[in-house]
């Protein structure tokens, strides 16, 4: 069952858990993996889950509903987990380094799938916010080595510049004749 924004919804910052949270009503709170060090001021009271925030969470359910094949409470995992990244996270700093140039240029846009390519892995990552020149993707995968001592886990966040965006590799159907 999809959830449905409602007046009643509200962020929140959980302190038992260290972590920023949203209230779906008196009975039900979700948990994001987003800790204090990460979030801005205002993620750290409670405030308003508003019209845009709404507006965004149900573009980015739509948005994924139509291009994968996912389970109701995955989908508003992901949703949730997208919009408190685009309105909670403090601003980050592309690090692009970590991945590998693609030869096709693409356009970005929140709600788009793209592959980030690094150390020979593949990275499937959700585009939660974009600009002129680099993206803020949110990481599909349950965990990546970015490098020795950096990992990429799933709803992490990063930004990279659009040039080291990926299109999915689109299913080829062969036919023989």
């Amino acid at each position: 069952m999809l959830l449905m924004p409602d007046q009643n919804w509200q962020w929140k910052y959980n302190a038992s858990y260290d972590v920023l949270s949203i209230s779906l009503g008196p009975d039900m709170e979700f948990l994001t993996p987003y800790k204090n060090k990460v979030l801005i001021p205002d993620a750290l009271g409670s405030s308003e889950f508003d019209v845009e925030h709404a507006r965004y969470y149900m573009d980015i359910v739509e948005r994924l509903g139509k291009r994968m094949s996912l389970a109701d409470a995955y989908l508003v995992q992901l949703a949730l987990n997208a919009t408190a990244a685009r309105f909670m996270l403090k601003p980050q700093m592309p690090k692009s380094w970590f991945f590998e140039s693609s030869d096709v240029c693409v356009f970005s846009e929140p709600g788009k799938l793209f592959d980030l390519r690094c150390n020979g892995n593949r990275v499937q990552v959700l585009v939660v916010e974009t600009s002129l020149q680099a993206s803020l993707v949110m990481s599909l995968e349950e965990s990546c080595a970015l490098s020795d001592s950096k990992n990429l886990k799933r709803f992490d966040t990063i930004k990279v510049m659009h040039d080291r965006l990926h299109p999915l590799r689109a299913q080829q159907q062969i036919v023989a004749a």
